[in-house]
């Protein structure tokens, strides 16, 4: 799965570029200046997370600065907004396109219209299901992002280190912990509850964690799109249902800092105060309000995945289809979209809780100390 191989791409036939305003909803349409290169779309799903807008401007930056123009877009997590705006950077003559999909399943039709234009696709993030008209997929290694998630609720609750291995006179439990997981049109989300069930199912089957409202599968646990305000309505019910008698909730395994913080919310309104009794959550993508929980410690820990980095690799493989190079992936297994294996390239995450801070996302450059209040 891990070794690296090299896939020969032919050189991509670009289109003439029309000189045709943009037309679409919530982007906006950013050009690299006089440069040698073509016209490259990339497609973010919105701008409500802060993460999607680190990695539009990473990706547009990487491609600027190798002499292709962008026509950068965010679509707002509507799908026909960004079915539209792929469609127009289509009609404008680019190149190559890099989506990161609302739906990965939703765009087999526009892809193929970018399929007879020879237009090559590079999945971002998210994979795209469903379609042969997808060429390359950059992203993390999501199962192990979902496992890394897992070991901090575990390590949170003084039962293992931060890569799994159980620590000396570790508590007996029970523990009780609650599920939550992505939006189920993401294929990401089943990977990380996958990686994360692979690493809490044994200690709930043997009662080390409780899951006191049952909700144990991925179609119980689910958050459409990822918000943060259904989160906190779910966790309000699962509180009301569950916990009302007293009984505390220890953990809740979360998916994503945005629905983290939906938690964090429902727990406050609940009447839970950080201290003690302050259940051990975690989260993913080293968002700065997360990252400023980690520090007061309403949240435990997250999941950094470098947007930088990811953005170099999808930036690369789209520039190397089109000089007609050979584009690096190291992994030809894992990713099935439904019609094909799409070779892909993974990066590592990196578990951020308090201690690490600094290390992690300070002196990497990815906050700086003021933004977090350090």
């Amino acid at each position: 799965m891990n070794k690296t191989f090299k896939v020969a791409l032919a050189t991509v036939a670009a289109g003439s570029m029309l000189a045709l305003a943009a037309c679409s909803t919530g982007g906006t349409t950013d050009g690299g200046g006089e440069t040698g290169g073509g016209l490259i779309g990339v497609a973010m799903p919105t701008k409500s997370s802060e993460r999607w807008i680190q990695d539009g401007d990473a990706v547009k930056a990487e491609l600027e600065a190798a002499g292709y123009s962008v026509d950068l877009q965010y679509a707002e997590d509507d799908i026909p907004t960004q079915v539209s705006q792929i469609e127009n950077m289509i009609t404008k003559g680019a190149e190559a396109l890099i989506i990161a999909s609302i739906d990965g399943t939703t765009l087999s039709e526009v892809l193929q219209t970018a399929a007879d234009a020879d237009i090559p696709v590079i999945a971002y993030d998210r994979l795209i299901r469903d379609t042969e008209n997808v060429d390359y997929y950059a992203t993390f290694d999501n199962f192990l992002v979902g496992q890394q998630q897992a070991w901090t609720v575990l390590n949170g609750l003084g039962l293992t280190d931060l890569e799994g291995a159980p620590l000396a006179d570790a508590p007996a439990g029970p523990f009780n912990i609650e599920l939550f997981a992505g939006s189920l049109d993401d294929n990401n989300a089943f990977f990380f509850f996958n990686g994360a069930m692979d690493v809490l199912q044994p200690l709930i089957d043997d009662g080390v964690l409780v899951v006191q409202s049952g909700q144990t599968d991925i179609e119980q646990a689910a958050t459409l799109r990822w918000d943060g305000e259904e989160a906190q309505s779910r966790m309000e019910n699962i509180i009301t249902a569950n916990y009302s008698d007293g009984t505390k909730v220890n953990a809740v395994l979360s998916p994503y800092d945005g629905i983290s913080r939906g938690i964090i919310g429902a727990l406050t309104d609940a009447g839970y105060t950080v201290g003690a009794e302050w259940p051990i959550i975690s989260g993913q993508d080293a968002e700065i309000d997360s990252v400023k929980a980690i520090l007061s410690g309403e949240q435990f820990a997250t999941i950094f995945k470098d947007t930088r980095e990811l953005a170099k690799v999808a930036a690369a493989m789209a520039i190397a289809i089109l000089n007609g190079e050979e584009v690096e992936v190291n992994d030809t297994e894992t990713y099935d979209n439904g019609v094909k294996i799409v070779p892909s390239y993974l990066l590592g995450p990196v578990p951020v809780v308090k201690d690490n801070v600094e290390s992690a996302l300070v002196d990497t450059g990815y906050w700086t100390a003021a933004e977090l209040g350090l």
